[in-house]
Parts: structure tokens; C-alpha cells; sequence
């Protein structure tokens, strides 16, 4: 997820000094637009994408895996906050030894 942060922060600092020598050259009513259809193109649609495909290839570790109901694991970021290494299908950073119930999930079973 910081991935997707920095490289959208990167286009950003590109784009802005970008923009701003346009207004020298561009008429007012058409920087607007210009600086619509670039914000969307080279900073929202692209983090759109790099979002989904984070979804995506952690879909299993978040909905799958023993880490996913315990309460040190950090669903934004797919980390174990009490180990901070990341968890996969096949690695569990504490082997299960530091799992505890989330709140959520323990008030739901006892229902």
C-alpha cells in the first residue's frame, strides 16, 4: 500500500510543475480542463488500478489465513504489527504462537 502512496505522491510533484508552465501557454477556460483530465489521468486512474491490483493479489491473505482474524494484523497494510514482517499463504510471522482473537470476531462467535 505505501507503494501506491509514493508513486502517486511522485506523479503528483510531476504533474503540478507540469500544469503551471501549461497556464503560460494555454487560453484559461482550456487549463481547466487540461488540468481535470490530467489529474485524473496521471494520478486517480493509476492509483485505481495499482489499488485494485493490491486487492487483488492479497485477496487469500486477507480472507484466508490465520493472520486475518487475529488483532496485530494490519488489513491496509497486510502486515503483522507485532512481528512487522508480511504474511503470505504459506508464512505466518509469529507460526501462530502470538495469535490473539480480534474483538469483532470473538463478539460475533459468541453469538
Amino acid at each position: 500500500m505505501g507503494a501506491i502512496v509514493f508513486w502517486t505522491l511522485i506523479r503528483t510533484a510531476i504533474l503540478i510543475p507540469t500544469l503551471l508552465i501549461l497556464f503560460e501557454w494555454l487560453d484559461y477556460k482550456f487549463w481547466w480542463m487540461i488540468t481535470g483530465m490530467g489529474v485524473y489521468v496521471v494520478i486517480i486512474h493509476p492509483m485505481v488500478i495499482q489499488y485494485k491490483i493490491f486487492t487483488e493479489q492479497n485477496k487469500e491473505i486477507i480472507n484466508n489465513t490465520l493472520c486475518s482474524s487475529c488483532r496485530h494484523f494490519d488489513e491496509t497494510a497486510v502486515l503483522c504489527m507485532k512481528h512487522d514482517k508480511h504474511p503470505t499463504v504459506e508464512f505466518l510471522p509469529c507460526e501462530g504462537t502470538h495469535w490473539e482473537v480480534k474483538e469483532k470476531h470473538y463478539e460475533a462467535s459468541k453469538k
